[in-house]
């Protein structure tokens, strides 16, 4: 399934049904008066976030929305029937914004989540609505409310508890591949990873998301490279796991350029945890390892991992120390446990 995480569509809810113009007509009464009914409402659009989808894909090939139209009122005061409502379903963690771009009209983050987009039109009234004692035979009615119609803009941004960062080619989606079932494409060019990637490990009985990016270059804040496209993938996430590629000549300047670009982006991100992992030190001899690892410690000021994705050594360390910040679901997870306790205890007696 290809990967699409921005899409344009129009939305547009049903215009109201019609009031209806009609009197009684009933054998020896003349003047039976006016019994037209109203107009039905028109349906309404809605956004629903649901968990079995993980792509924008659908709406490259459907961009029109419409909710129908509210049926027209009848004889004999009936009403006419609600046109039928419209609901989109969206993956979790998609953006619902304006046409401007930039106005966030709702953010679909739970799974189930409901968010009312286009709300369908009014009915009109029947003549009987306007029956009065100066007035007791009416010949009109009102028409329809029309509906809303607007274009909105789709904006996917991953759900996961870590992000991978680095520079092309820093082993990003091997380290992905060897921790998760996840198979992302792995090849020995640049920008290799064209799509997000997510996988699922588990650290500790608990469940990781990890979500692997393309690779982040110099300008990538103002589009260079894959841009920042892709830098909003990232905003959801816990934690950070910076990858830099043990094999170059300095280690320090790949680390301070990733660093750079997301604080350009948006100041937030580099407030967020960080663990950073010197990957592919299979490659290096022991002493060239210390002196690396001791040069971007000295210039992250935190502890350094030495890994090798692609010989799987030094792995599950890395992933114990980012598996401390992860915070996602796990509280009421673990509330939910002590409540299953102590209502296992409350029900136990001794015999």
């Amino acid at each position: 399934m290809k990967f699409l995480d921005q899409a344009k569509i129009f939305v547009k809810s049903g215009d109201g049904g019609a009031g209806c113009v009609s009197f009684r007509r009933e054998k020896y009464i003349e003047f039976g008066g006016p019994n037209g009914g109203d107009g039905g409402k028109g349906g309404s659009v809605y956004f629903e976030a649901v968990e079995n989808l993980n792509t924008l894909i659908d709406f490259r090939y459907q961009q029109h929305f419409k909710a129908h139209k509210g049926y027209n009122g009848s004889g004999s005061e009936k009403t006419g029937a609600k046109g039928e409502d419209i609901v989109i379903k969206v993956p979790v963690g998609t953006e619902i914004v304006a046409e401007d771009g930039e106005t966030v009209l709702a953010d679909m983050v739970e799974p189930g989540q409901i968010f009312l987009i286009a709300k369908g039109g009014d009915g009109g009234r029947g003549n009987t609505q306007f029956k009065s004692s100066t007035n007791q035979a009416p010949r009109y009615a009102e028409p329809g409310w029309p509906g809303e119609e607007k274009w909105v803009w789709l904006r996917l941004k991953v759900i996961a508890d870590v992000g991978l960062l680095g520079l092309p080619n820093a082993g990003k989606s091997t380290f992905l591949s060897v921790v998760t079932s996840a198979r992302p494409k792995i090849a020995d060019y640049p920008f290799t990873t064209l799509h997000p990637n997510l996988g699922v490990a588990w650290v500790d009985g608990y469940e990781m998301v990890i979500a692997d990016i393309p690779g982040l270059i110099e300008g990538a804040h103002e589009g260079t490279g894959l841009g920042d496209r892709f830098l909003k993938h990232v905003e959801r996430c816990a934690a950070f796991l910076h990858i830099i590629d043990a094999t170059a000549e300095d280690v320090v300047s790949p680390y301070k350029v990733i660093r750079k670009e997301l604080e350009l982006y948006d100041e937030k991100l580099v407030n967020k945890p960080e663990v950073v992992a010197l990957n592919k030190c299979d490659a290096l001899s022991e002493k060239d390892i210390k002196q690396k690892v001791k040069a971007l410690e000295k210039a992250c000021g935190k502890k350094v991992y030495a890994i090798s994705a692609i010989a799987k050594q030094g792995l599950f360390d890395c992933l114990i120390d980012v598996n401390r910040y992860i915070t996602r679901d796990r509280l009421k997870k673990n509330r939910e446990e002590v409540a299953a306790e102590e209502q296992q205890t409350k029900g136990w007696s001794p015999v």
